[in-house]
């Protein structure tokens, strides 16, 4: 992928992570609510008399994002609070030749992934034809590996993987990143995946939905998806919310999402008059990690952007965008198309050949 669409990806990718103590209120709610403030009034012909006040500058100095500037407490109180090192939290920001990524080191896998996807990129525009399929990536050449870029104490480890009963899931597909053998085996670093369910979800109804976000490719010029694991609350018999997770590894250290989201903006020039004037769509998908049937309709997932942004304590795109966008189910049909190919590799497959086992 050429340099311009990475920096494509980061302009939309993630503002800072904004915590997420309030994700249990979140509910993925389809409805937007509002409130309005009255503004004070006085009765006719009253008036009132406005004394200026000084304001005390504030014991701890505030940044722009409303939060402690740590930097200047720091500078304020030398020899004390942060003297031996500022603990974060940290969010490796990782940029890869195919994809821009965040890390969570308390989760182990990807905060997000940004990717930009083009017909080039995928390619399969007649304009890069000429590529030889030797310069091309091969997934059956590309392991997964863990990441050296990630200190080891909070790295995933292949062995956490290892008889877990879940798959090692990309957030970024391989089949996203053909364009180089070096940009396909970065997608499978550890830090590009997390657990996923195996059967009717990663190895089906998950690449199902992978695959309608490369044919968004065929409709609209420009394709930017950003792909979420979730932790999201569930309503319990005693009537209240609570977030229930799995955890794997040896020691316990990798945490199992309970959903999965892909949220997607597309652009294409609104008409052949008005070609530097882009048609904008966005639209968020949320699936739980879970077996889901092949039958089920991807549009009954589609929740608004807001919901997966309060969830994860993201911002993904801009007010305006999000105010002047198009719903992508609006401007392009949401159906995944149900291919099963890994049984169809098991009709193929020779008797005497053996699957390959999980590395160790």
């Amino acid at each position: 992928m050429p340099s311009a669409s990475i920096v494509h990806a980061a302009c939309f990718a993630i503002g800072a992570i904004a915590g997420g103590g309030a994700v249990a209120a979140v509910g993925l709610s389809r409805s937007k609510h509002q409130s309005a403030s009255a503004a004070p009034s006085t009765s006719a012909g009253t008036s009132v008399g406005i004394v200026p006040v000084q304001t005390p500058s504030p014991a701890l100095q505030v940044g722009k994002n409303g939060l402690p500037d740590l930097a200047t407490i720091a500078g304020q109180l030398p020899g004390t609070v942060l003297k031996y090192g500022n603990p974060g939290p940290v969010s490796d920001m990782l940029v890869r030749k195919a994809y821009v990524a965040a890390y969570d080191r308390r989760l182990r896998h990807p905060a997000w992934t940004a990717e930009h996807l083009t017909l080039s990129s995928l390619g399969r525009s007649i304009l890069d034809a000429s590529a030889s399929s030797d310069e091309k990536g091969d997934r059956s050449r590309s392991t997964f590996a863990e990441d050296a870029a990630i200190p080891l104490p909070f790295r995933a480890r292949l062995q956490d993987y290892f008889r877990s009963g879940y798959d090692r899931g990309h957030m970024v597909p391989a089949a996203d990143a053909k364009f180089s053998q070096d940009a396909m085996d970065e997608t499978f670093l550890l830090t590009n995946i997390a657990p996923q369910v195996g059967v009717n979800f990663n190895r089906h109804y998950w690449a199902y939905v992978e695959d309608w976000c490369r044919r968004l490719t065929g409709t609209f010029q420009d394709v930017y998806i950003f792909t979420i694991p979730l932790y999201l609350p569930k309503l319990e018999a005693d009537g209240k919310w609570r977030i229930t997770h799995e955890v794997i590894g040896s020691p316990p250290n990798i945490g199992v999402p309970t959903h999965f989201a892909k949220v997607v903006l597309t652009s294409r020039p609104s008409s052949p008059s008005t070609p530097d004037v882009p048609e904008v769509s966005t639209g968020a998908f949320v699936l739980p990690n879970a077996a889901i049937s092949d039958e089920t309709p991807f549009e009954s997932f589609s929740v608004p952007v807001e919901a997966v942004e309060r969830a994860a304590g993201l911002t993904l795109f801009s007010d305006a965008i999000k105010a002047s966008s198009k719903h992508i189910c609006k401007t392009t049909k949401c159906d995944v198309m149900v291919r099963r190919f890994d049984d169809a590799q098991k009709e193929v497959r020779p008797p005497n050949r053996r699957a390959i086992s999980a590395p160790k």
